[in-house]
């Protein structure tokens, strides 16, 4: 049976353009409240979460959050400071305009005081990461794989310089292989209760919903991370296409789930990591649709290399870091399939520390980097042809040429 198209006529097409516009002028005015609540006098003083921190020579810059903003602000270093730690903190918005409250934004701060520590679910995971290796960078890792929080701007860099950014942060393709494993999991002592005793159920679509279930409480957990929001989105409504038996590999799926995320969540509008989380996607259902006959191992290979390829442009215009080694980042996005599980199952049972030694190595290695970034001009040329090559094969292959030739400027226009 053939699978059906969610939206099939323009009249749909304005229905949902319609409604999820409702969606978000009805939330966007909801932030514009807080943000006149936030603004409303000179001074704010509130609880905020410190996110990260970056330590300069005299002082600290943190990035603090509470449920409703998210900013920087430079305090002394008279007290020391903790990830996910709590502060009151007072600081002055009148240089807070609108956009620069969805954003984020820096504001000075007055006074701050460290409030008493509280123990809660993430934290006490945080804190069982941190006891289980002694080396900051592993430690700083395993936060971020695991729970997503972000790692300081000087070990940020290693990542960066190898091109592989897109592992270390939490993203669909983390999404993807702890969908599976929970799927798996759940599969073999389901299928013994779904015989004995509910065998007139969907067995698989049943494992779905829990699995469903499940990632919704870690991207809660994570405190909805831009881009594993759209991951678990995208999952959602894959299952109800799936159930409805509508078409779930489609750009309608996922300019669907940009609109659902951006309507509800419109701070994420400005969100590099949401964007970036969209625009892989999009190249991989773009691969799919112009390369899936390919014979399958070779297919396996390509994917990895023209993912990666495809995607310097993008990322070069926001990160200029190159170097040769990143060359080799398809060949880490295949062992990282294999090294992320394996990481998880380790420190489930204790033995976390047995890779810590060679991911020290690598992480030691030394590299030369140089800036590229990619022009304006190309920018836009490059997307708009990805966005034509969704209906024009001509636009595909000149999408190709056009990133063999910024692939070959940015490794060896600069030796």
């Amino acid at each position: 049976m053939n699978s059906l198209q969610l939206i099939s006529s323009k009249k749909e097409l304005l229905s949902v353009f319609i409604f999820v516009t409702l969606i978000f002028l009805f939330n966007i005015i909801h932030e514009y409240f807080k943000y006149k609540d936030f603004t409303d006098e000179e001074v704010f003083s509130g609880n905020f979460q410190v996110v990260n921190i970056y330590d300069k020579n005299d002082y600290y810059v943190v990035k603090l959050k509470n449920e409703n903003v998210a900013f920087f602000t430079s305090i002394n270093k008279e007290q020391s400071l903790k990830k996910l730690e709590y502060l009151n903190i007072a600081i002055i918005t009148v240089k807070v305009d609108f956009i620069s409250y969805l954003k984020g934004f820096y504001a000075k701060s007055i006074y701050y005081d460290i409030l008493p520590s509280k123990n809660y679910f993430k934290k006490s995971l945080f804190n069982k990461i941190n006891e289980q290796h002694e080396e900051p960078r592993l430690k700083q890792l395993f936060s971020a794989l695991f729970l997503a929080i972000p790692i300081s701007k000087e070990y940020r860099e290693i990542y960066t310089n190898f091109g592989i950014s897109h592992l270390i942060a939490i993203s669909g393709f983390h999404l993807g292989i702890l969908s599976a494993l929970v799927y798996w999991f759940i599969y073999f002592p389901y299928s013994y209760v779904h015989q004995r005793y509910l065998p007139f159920r969907n067995k698989k679509f049943d494992i779905l919903v829990v699995t469903l279930l499940i990632l919704l409480f870690y991207v809660i957990l994570t405190d909805i991370v831009p881009s594993l929001l759209r991951a678990f989105v995208m999952f959602f409504i894959g299952i109800y296409f799936l159930r409805s038996n509508i078409k779930i590999l489609s750009f309608q799926t996922l300019l669907i789930t940009l609109l659902v995320i951006v309507s509800l969540y419109p701070k994420y509008l400005f969100s590099i990591s949401l964007w970036f989380s969209m625009f892989g996607v999009f190249y991989i259902f773009l691969y799919l649709q112009y390369f899936k006959d390919l014979p399958k191992l070779f297919s396996f290979f390509l994917f990895n290399f023209w993912i990666f390829f495809v995607f310097n442009p993008i990322v070069h215009f926001f990160f200029l870091n190159t170097s040769y080694e990143q060359l080799i980042s398809p060949f880490i996005t295949v062992i990282f399939t294999i090294f992320y599980p394996l990481e998880l199952f380790l420190h489930f049972i204790g033995y976390e520390s047995l890779l810590d030694e060679y991911l020290l190595q690598f992480l030691d290695y030394k590299m030369s980097i140089y800036d590229v970034s990619t022009p304006l001009y190309f920018f836009i040329l490059y997307v708009l042809t990805s966005l034509y090559a969704i209906f024009n094969k001509t636009a595909f292959i000149i999408l190709n040429i056009l990133l063999v030739i910024f692939n070959i400027y940015l490794y060896y226009g600069f030796r």
